[in-house]
């Protein structure tokens, strides 16, 4: 097989794993954590032996629909953090990126976090205490790495970085999973409250010099 073909059965298959992620997509915004293998085989019309076989099994599956939205969730934050205003307006404006997120995706936003209860048999619910708390993990330390290359934080930068970064996405998880579930507050009014416990050593640190600001 020269490289052409090798090319174009590389660029077919990456084709058919994203239409098997858009429908398994479309599942999840309809059933959440109770989604299932097979509710999303029907979906794209396969068999679920099909589906196992272009992800190896659920947690597979799991994973790449995980690294889909964590993509596209990081990649919102980084704009927010991007943006020309104020430090307090990014923060603000970081904090409110998330939980629009996850208000505007609740059962992706569930199907990834919490675990279905569907019992024991073949088509049980997602691990999904497996593979949430990597990407958790993954956030903090994109986190980290930002405030790193932006904040003078003095002597022992990098670890008290990560300690803020790991120590942000863990109250912004915790919080907006409570006020997803509980409404007990607008979303702004949230944000004000987040970004106020967050505010004094945020407003605090220097930019580092010749970074490009926070």
């Amino acid at each position: 097989m020269d490289t052409t073909q090798r090319t174009e059965q590389q660029r077919s298959a990456d084709r058919r794993r994203r239409e098997l992620l858009e429908a398994a997509d479309r599942v999840v915004l309809r059933e959440g954590p109770q989604a299932s293998m097979n509710a999303i085989a029907a979906e794209a019309g396969i068999t679920k032996p099909i589906l196992y076989r272009h992800f190896g099994d659920k947690g597979g599956l799991y994973a790449a629909l995980a690294t889909r939205h964590t993509d596209a969730l990081l990649d919102s934050l980084r704009a927010a953090l991007d943006a020309p205003a104020e430090r307090r307006e990014r923060v603000e404006a970081t904090l409110d990126t998330y939980l629009a997120a996850i208000e505007a995706r609740p059962q992706v936003y569930r199907f990834l976090m919490h675990p279905a209860d569907t019992g024991t048999g073949p088509d049980q619910g997602f691990d999904v205490g497996k593979h949430s708390a990597p990407l958790l993990r993954r956030m903090g330390e994109e986190l980290a790495q930002v405030i790193e290359e932006r904040l003078d934080l003095g002597p022992g930068s990098q670890q008290l970085a990560r300690v803020w970064g790991h120590g942000i996405v863990g109250m912004m998880h915790a919080a907006g999973d409570w006020w997803l579930g509980e409404r007990p507050c607008s979303r702004a009014e949230l944000v004000r409250s987040l970004a106020d416990l967050l505010w004094g050593r945020l407003a605090a640190a220097g930019d580092k010099v010749g970074g490009p600001g926070f």
